[in-house]
């Protein structure tokens, strides 16, 4: 039948695989009145978990800090579990890499700034992330990897 033959894609479930909030320096950090530094790091990964079905993981790290002490640490895994179906194997890297996480992160955005508001401290809104982009960049490291980086200036 040629409509099994036709690409599917749909979102089984979208749920917080992992949570964690650190405030190492509480109580005396909520004293402190200066703007942190807030640094954030993001990280995906996908696997198969059936045939057809994979979960994506899309895993955000935010710390804030102020000089050398931590005022919190907090990290979210945002996991997805998609149905992909009928999809050539070369767009699959593309899909789990790129719409998965886009699906994904404007749960983990809300989860992070709840968590972040619900520590005592104001929200941290994450600004929109290019997925493609990222992903680009990392087909670019792994076919450059026998390359030398050019340093940075």
């Amino acid at each position: 039948m040629a409509e099994t033959e036709q690409a599917q894609f749909t979102i089984e479930k979208i749920y917080v695989k992992d949570l964690s909030l650190e405030i190492p320096n509480a109580p005396q950090i909520f004293l402190q009145r200066e703007q942190p530094e807030v640094q954030v790091q993001l990280h995906t990964e996908a696997a198969a978990v059936d045939e057809g079905i994979y979960q994506c993981l899309l895993t955000v790290t935010v710390t804030a800090k102020l000089g050398e002490k931590t005022m919190f640490l907090v990290e979210a895994g945002q996991a997805g579990i998609f149905q992909i179906r009928n999809v050539p194997q070369q767009d699959l890297d593309p899909i789990l890499s790129i719409a998965c996480p886009n699906i994904l992160f404007p749960y983990v955005r809300e989860t992070i700034s709840d968590t972040i508001g619900r520590a005592g401290f104001p929200p941290v809104l994450l600004a929109p992330v290019n997925f493609e982009v990222l992903y680009q960049q990392r087909l670019q490291q792994q076919q450059g990897a026998q390359q030398p980086a050019a340093p940075l200036q």
